[in-house]
């Protein structure tokens, strides 16, 4: 039955603004933001940083966002199979990625390229998957980040029960700073749709996880805007499943990192889970195979244009002096270099033989796949004996 009190979602909203929940440090053309209530607990841990920490995370978004270019003109080129782009959203990943600790474990959906950087992936690797050359390529025990997921939402019960597991070896809540681990897991806004993204929270809430659920709200679910996928945003539902929810600007990444370090302290002393809302905008396709200018206008794409998170660090960074021109000048050639490098080996990437595929389903061998690369093999052959080469 239809309530006379129901309201129905507006479109109507504005959704370049993020309200006054939001914790912000620095404004679109770098401009330290005054104390305020949404800021006042994280002010310190931005306050400490150093000039050598700006420069550093501003390396990093930089580096990322190069990356991430390759990967989208190397898909145009017909080197990759698909391409999701970050575009917009390098301050949401690497100011998360940098508040992870070595012992920390990191559960991506498959855009956090960001992320996967800062956890010290080769960016080749995250290309191999999309040329389809690998299911992976990287060790995610080596990195402590997990392999990329596709399926919507799903890691955010791997994440869980991994978190779970961490409970059980003893490794939260210690008061040793060097062993006490926690768990973040990403998703985006369309993944807090699904049913395996709310099923994690109700677990982890109930068993008190070393979790922090990080969600990228870029305002588009591929073409569904905010307005059709929820009433209330992702931080402020994280109440009703008995934790702490924030948003932040997420391509302010002094804020990111300030609320992410927080929460993972937090949840490492044994404090439970919180869910950050990255308030944030894909500025390109959803991926490669989309057409954004389908479903979005022109003018909202400008509006988050000058809210780039990079354009708005380096005028934090230059307006304190924390870095000078030779800086830049510097890292523009290392970005160069890096796109190069991200270029040759991808194409150098040599097909796999067909029937390795099989040699990654179990540790060890399984009888019933080994018959199956048995019949893959016969099956493959016969197009040879059909041809006659």
């Amino acid at each position: 039955m239809h309530h006379e009190t129901t309201v129905a979602p507006s479109m109507e909203h504005d959704i370049t603004d993020g309200g006054p929940d939001m914790v912000q440090f620095v404004d679109g053309d770098g401009n330290r933001l005054p104390t305020c209530e949404a800021n006042e607990p994280y002010a310190q841990i931005v306050e400490d940083m150093t000039s050598e920490d700006a420069r550093s995370m501003y390396r990093d978004l930089v580096l990322v966002r190069r990356m991430d270019a390759e990967g989208h003109a190397l898909q145009r080129q017909g080197e990759l199979g698909l391409w999701p782009s970050l575009l917009g959203q390098e301050a949401a990943q690497v100011g998360a990625g940098r508040a992870l600790r070595p012992q920390d474990y990191a559960f991506p959906g498959y855009r956090e390229h960001g992320v996967a950087w800062c956890r010290g992936v080769d960016p080749v690797n995250l290309l191999g998957m999309f040329r389809g050359v690998n299911h992976g390529g990287w060790d995610s025990n080596q990195n402590n980040f997990h392999l990329y997921t596709i399926v919507i939402g799903n890691q955010m019960l791997h994440a869980t029960g991994y978190a779970m597991g961490m409970q059980r070896d003893g490794v939260v809540g210690t008061g040793n700073p060097d062993r006490d681990a926690a768990v973040m897991a990403f998703t985006g806004d369309g993944g807090t749709a699904q049913g395996d993204y709310n099923e994690a929270l109700v677990f982890a809430s109930v068993a008190n996880a070393p979790l922090v659920f990080f969600i990228q709200n870029n305002q588009w679910a591929i073409s569904e805007p905010n307005y059709k996928q929820f009433r209330i945003p992702p931080y402020q539902r994280a109440r009703g499943f008995g934790f702490p929810g924030v948003r932040v600007d997420g391509n302010d990444v002094l804020a990111v990192y300030a609320v992410a370090k927080a929460a993972m302290d937090a949840a490492r002393t044994g404090q439970g889970p919180t869910l950050i809302e990255a308030f944030t905008y894909r500025l390109g396709a959803h991926t490669t195979s989309d057409d954004p200018t389908k479903y979005r206008s022109a003018a909202e794409v400008d509006i988050w244009r000058e809210k780039d998170p990079i354009k708005r660090m380096r005028g934090f960074m230059e307006t304190k002096g924390h870095a000078d021109p030779t800086f830049f000048t510097e890292l523009e050639e290392e970005a160069d270099e890096l796109a190069a490098r991200i270029r040759r080996e991808c194409q150098q990437m040599p097909d796999p033989e067909p029937v390795t595929m099989f040699d990654k389903v179990y540790v060890d061998q399984h009888p019933v796949i080994d018959a199956e690369r048995e019949q893959f093999a016969a099956y493959q052959a016969s197009f040879v004996q059909e041809g006659g080469n």
